[in-house]
């Protein structure tokens, strides 16, 4: 009985290591809070969330790992970001792992993408969306800035 009890800790143990630790600090390596040298996309989450968010354009990607058309999303998002670094903020939200912001925004369909201005959904998309028609929500949201 003891083996099965350490057997269960063990692969308990494993799977949290996978999972990100109050979203700025996590056990794996490739989940990050900021955009990297090698990328303009800022990682989101339910405790970042909002002060990601209230101030300025801030194009939100509500996606999952597992989504096929999320990962056909991902390198236009990339693009968006490159196109737009220094005027817009650009970032990722994993619905799987941000249950809570995803339900407050009633997203039901992935990918998902939001548009937000100080801190309110401007525009929305579902579903794959060409780089050209994002950065055309954004560049709206931007012209009407205070």
């Amino acid at each position: 009985m003891k083996t099965t009890a350490a057997a269960a800790v063990t692969v308990l143990l494993s799977f949290l290591a996978l999972l990100p630790i109050g979203c700025g600090k996590a056990a794996n390596p490739n989940h990050t809070t900021e955009a990297t040298s090698s990328s303009a996309v800022v990682t989101l989450c339910d405790t970042n969330f909002a002060a990601q968010t209230k101030q300025g354009v801030v194009l939100v990607d509500f996606f999952a790992t597992w989504c096929p058309p999320c990962r056909q999303q991902g390198p236009i998002v990339e693009k968006v970001a490159e196109q737009l670094r220094g005027r817009a903020v650009v970032g990722k939200l994993d619905v799987d792992l941000a249950p809570e912001t995803a339900r407050r925004f009633r997203i039901d369909g992935i990918p998902a993408l939001i548009v937000f201005r100080n801190g309110e959904p401007v525009k929305q998309f579902v579903g794959v969306t060409e780089a050209d028609e994002l950065v055309a929500a954004i560049t709206s949201a931007l012209a009407v800035q205070p």
